[in-house]
């Protein structure tokens, strides 16, 4: 039905480029917080993956996040044999359990338009603009029709909001996955495949994370986002609207949400308003 709704996506392409940087970096920063309050919790897991991400940021960068992980893997595995933590290798293999799914009405009033507009409001329009704020139009009609529709057959299985997600369109759009904008669909596909892969292992990773040492694994994410965040924030702060682009920045990073919805929507509404009052002043 979203996919018919020409007036919002026009309503989405009207969102100012540096509202939505904002917007992208105040969701980013609680990530990239995650390797400082890491370093206190388990300095001597984090410390070797930052310095193992700083060492090839300067003579591999396209290397620096996956040896960084792989870091992270090795030193939570040590972690766990030296500490002697119990691993619960039965949980690591992969296995197939059918779960009849019903319907009622409790759910859909309690449950899925909730979740329709947390995902419209938090993934489907930032997406948006954070991809056109790389300069890359999303067919809006087709894109919210394909991902309703997968939505639909995926949901029995679990699949309950595929979305053109926020923070995954940011590290494929950005110049980051690749300095030619015609080459970064490359990180996209890549992203698909492995989570394809990752599925498979989905228990052993989850296993291991809930075993390993606090902030392990947010480590690696936090050092991944970095230049995303520093783009972002570049770009928002580049505008001649800065106080627009600061407040939706601040609002975004708080977490803080209102009505059930969370606070990028409120981020991006507040920047929004902000915006038109400022330029009506001048």
């Amino acid at each position: 039905v979203t996919g018919l709704w020409q007036r919002l996506g026009a309503l989405v392409a009207a969102i100012p480029v540096e509202i939505a940087q904002a917007m992208l970096a105040g969701v980013l920063l609680p990530l990239c917080l995650a390797p400082v309050r890491a370093v206190q919790t388990s300095p001597a897991v984090v410390v070797p993956v930052i310095l193992v991400w700083l060492v090839l940021q300067r003579y591999a960068q396209r290397w620096a996040v996956i040896a960084a992980f792989a870091t992270a893997a090795a030193g939570a595995a040590i972690s766990i044999a030296v500490q002697h933590r119990h691993l619960d290798v039965g949980a690591m293999a992969p296995r197939l359990e059918l779960t009849l799914p019903h319907w009622s009405w409790q759910a859909l009033i309690g449950v899925a338009i909730p979740l329709y507009i947390v995902t419209m409001a938090s993934q489907n329009i930032p997406g948006t603009a954070v991809l056109a704020s790389f300069d890359y139009r999303v067919p809006w009609r087709a894109a919210m029709t394909v991902t309703g529709l997968g939505t639909v057959v995926g949901a029995p299985a679990g699949g309950h909001a595929i979305n053109l997600a926020a923070i995954s369109a940011a590290l494929s759009a950005a110049p980051a996955a690749h300095p030619d904008p015609k080459r970064r669909w490359i990180a996209a596909f890549t992203t698909g495949v492995m989570y394809l892969l990752l599925a498979l292992g989905s228990a052993a990773l989850v296993t291991l994370i809930a075993t390993a040492p606090a902030g392990t694994l947010e480590t690696v994410a936090g050092l991944a986002l970095l230049a995303t965040l520093a783009a972002a924030l570049g770009a928002a702060l580049r505008s001649e609207h800065r106080e627009a682009g600061v407040i939706t920045f601040v609002i975004a990073a708080s977490g803080i949400g209102f009505a059930g919805i969370g606070a990028a929507f409120w981020a991006l509404l507040a920047g929004l308003v902000v915006r038109k009052v400022l330029r009506q002043q001048q």
